[in-house]
C-alpha cells in the first residue's frame, strides 16, 4: 500500500508537470559568497618597496622580503640571488654609490591567491644615479606575496628587462611577435 501511495504521487506529478499545471515550487536562492580580496595589505607592503627604492634605504627595502635563506630573486640582469641576508647585502653595497632614484610604476595589478598568498604584477621605469653616472632601466615585475604573522612579506621576486640584451640566447619563437 505505502509503494502504491509513493508510486501514485510521482505518476501525479509527471502528469501535472507534462500537462502544464502550476504545481508549487520552493526557488531557493543561492548564498551570495564574497571572495575576500582585501589587498590593502599587500598594497601597503608594495608601496613600502618602492618607497625604499626611492629613498636608497635598503632596510626599509629589506623589510618588505621574507628573512628567509630560501627566498629566491630572479634579478632583471638574468642572475639570480638566494637569501635574504644576500640581498641585503648586496643592495647595502649598492646603494651606497646609489642617488637621486626616480621610479615609475604602471599596469600594478594585485591579485590575491586566498587569505594568506598573493602576487603583484606591474611595469617599472628606473632612472638613478650610480657612480656618479646617469643610468635607466625598465622591465616587468612579478612578486609573491605570503602573509607571515600579521605582515605581508615578499617570497619571491621576478623582474625581466623590456628590451633583453640582443646577445643572450633566446628561442626564435619567442623573438616572433604575434
Amino acid at each position: 500500500m505505502k509503494n502504491f501511495a509513493i508510486l501514485s504521487f510521482v505518476i501525479l506529478a509527471l502528469t501535472s508537470a507534462a500537462f502544464g499545471q502550476k504545481t508549487n515550487v520552493i526557488k531557493v536562492k543561492p548564498a551570495v559568497v564574497v571572495a575576500a580580496t582585501n589587498d590593502k595589505g599587500v598594497r601597503d607592503a608594495f608601496d613600502r618597496l618602492i618607497e625604499g627604492i626611492k629613498q636608497v634605504d635598503a632596510d626599509k627595502v629589506m623589510s618588505v622580503y621574507q628573512n628567509s635563506d630560501r627566498i629566491l630573486f630572479f634579478n632583471n640582469n638574468g642572475t639570480a640571488t638566494i637569501g635574504w641576508e644576500t640581498m641585503k647585502n648586496n643592495r647595502e653595497s649598492s646603494y651606497a654609490k646609489t642617488s637621486n632614484v626616480s621610479l615609475d610604476v604602471t599596469g600594478l595589478r594585485v591579485e590575491m591567491l586566498g587569505k594568506d598568498a598573493a602576487y603583484v604584477t606591474c611595469k617599472w621605469k628606473q632612472q638613478q644615479e650610480y657612480n656618479g653616472k646617469l643610468e635607466s632601466a625598465s622591465g616587468r615585475m612579478t612578486l609573491v606575496f605570503k602573509l607571515v604573522g600579521k605582515d605581508w612579506k615578499v617570497i619571491h621576486l621576478h623582474t625581466s628587462p623590456d628590451n633583453p640584451d640582443a646577445t643572450r640566447p633566446v628561442l626564435t619563437s619567442e623573438r616572433e611577435s604575434r
